[in-house]
């Protein structure tokens, strides 16, 4: 809508959008003491459609930044709100984004959650590019679909760790694109987002 400069920052004025945030960790104590069901139960308790259709936006979204000449960073499932009467998805809180080309300059410290991070977002000096962006996304998409997140590993070792098989709602065709789009070796992850895209939508269709 707008955007200008106030003193030292840069303000970015957006459009209002409902939904409810899928990872509001302001909320976990008032969760914990209420047992009220979190959003991002709520997200997980809707069809795979519903589901898939989140993912397909989310493919278009990164696709298109990457295009764009930016890569993702900090980007997690606090980044997405969900508006459940009206099921539309909106990205926020982007605003570490960075422009290509660009490196890992803080090592360990780099932005992001433990949950999600791929191994060059923990790498002082690593190459961060297109194919970070498909871990980040591969990761998002693992836990869309997974009945259960081994968190407790992956805060322990700092970066993420693929769900069991055996908890993952889609097919085992679907599960090993994932697996690939999230190899802890860059150099073995689809060559971008978009093969990594078609790859995924192939597969589910095979495994309907």
């Amino acid at each position: 809508v707008d955007s200008f400069d106030y003193n030292e920052f840069f303000v970015v004025i957006y459009e209002f959008a409902e939904g409810e945030c899928l990872f509001d960790h302001w909320n976990f104590d008032r969760y914990k003491k209420s047992k009220e069901i979190t959003p991002l139960m709520k997200f997980k308790s809707l069809s795979v459609e519903k589901r898939l259709n989140v993912v397909e936006k989310l493919f278009s979204f990164f696709e298109t930044f990457i295009e764009c000449g930016y890569v993702a960073v900090d980007f997690y499932d606090s980044s997405i709100m969900y508006d459940f009467e009206n099921d539309e998805v909106t990205f926020c809180d982007i605003d570490l984004f960075r422009k290509l080309p660009t490196t890992n300059d803080l090592g360990k410290e780099y932005f992001g959650t433990k949950r999600l991070k791929a191994p060059e977002e923990n790498e002082l000096g690593a190459p961060i590019d297109e194919l970070t962006s498909e871990f980040t996304l591969g990761a998002i998409i693992f836990d869309i679909f997974s009945n259960v997140e081994n968190n407790d590993e992956r805060y322990e070792k700092g970066f993420f760790i693929p769900n069991d098989i055996n908890n993952f709602e889609l097919s085992n065709e679907v599960y090993n694109v994932l697996i690939k789009a999230t190899n802890c070796d860059r150099n073995n992850r689809y060559k971008s987002i978009k093969e990594f895209h078609e790859e995924f939508f192939n597969k589910l269709k095979k495994g309907e």
